[in-house]
């Protein structure tokens, strides 16, 4: 094989793995962001049942002071009953007294279910707070490891661009630049081999002279279908 041709396969290899671990790193802000937006979801849920909780308490204790209003009223009535001496006035008052008792009987109907409910948020509560404590630690943990291995694809990815640096700077000028457009154009795919006389980049036949070429490995030989630059594969 080429000498040239050798140092390309390192640098190939070198650039696949930097453009790889490139492609990692880009999406470690799309983790984080969903790992973020899964905790923002779980305050929200356990942030809702309070709110639910909160109003079931605004509306009971609104209820309890409507009894208390007729429980006043109904004491009122009475003795103004008592000190009544119409009768047509005191059963007006009575019928009075019924219905505010109804009333009552009907509010503290609402005020029972309204219990209920608020016993029953208590335990939706408390078992979403469980689920979100449970949530917020595992997303913890998956955050610190993001972190971990935010740093590691980063010492990497600095280790691999010393090394093809090196590999770069050993390799013909213009060779490097043919390399570098490919690369740019074709993908991470520009050094390939060539078995049975067909590219495997492009999966063409080349010419019969082309395989020769590649064959004596005395030069550097692109393919005439699409450009990329091959080697034997034996």
């Amino acid at each position: 094989m080429h000498p040239e041709l050798e140092q390309l396969l390192v640098l190939q290899d070198r650039q696949q793995k930097i453009k790889q671990i490139q492609t990692e790193v880009e999406t470690l802000p799309l983790q984080r962001k969903n790992l973020e937006s899964r905790v923002a979801s779980t305050v929200a849920g356990v942030e809702a049942l309070k709110q639910k909780a909160r109003q079931v308490e605004i509306d009971r204790k609104k209820l309890e002071l409507d009894v208390g209003t007729r429980a006043e009223s109904i004491s009122r009535l009475k003795t103004q009953q008592y000190q009544t001496r119409k009768n047509d006035e005191f059963q007006a008052m009575g019928h009075e007294i019924d219905r505010y008792e109804n009333e009552i009987r009907k509010i503290e109907d609402e005020e029972l279910e309204l219990m209920v409910q608020a016993d029953k948020l208590k335990a939706e509560l408390d078992a979403e707070e469980k689920k979100a404590g449970a949530v917020k630690e595992s997303i913890a943990r998956q955050t610190m490891d993001l972190e971990t291995k935010s740093k590691t694809l980063q010492s990497r990815l600095e280790e691999l661009t010393r090394e093809r640096a090196e590999i770069a700077g050993k390799i013909d000028e213009d060779l490097l630049g043919r390399f570098e457009r490919l690369f740019k154009s074709k993908g991470d795919a520009v050094v390939v081999a060539l078995e049975h006389e067909v590219c495997t980049g492009c999966h063409m036949k080349v010419t019969t002279q082309t395989g020769h070429r590649v064959k004596a490995g005395k030069e550097i030989v692109s393919c005439e279908n699409c450009g990329r630059i091959l080697y034997d594969a034996v």
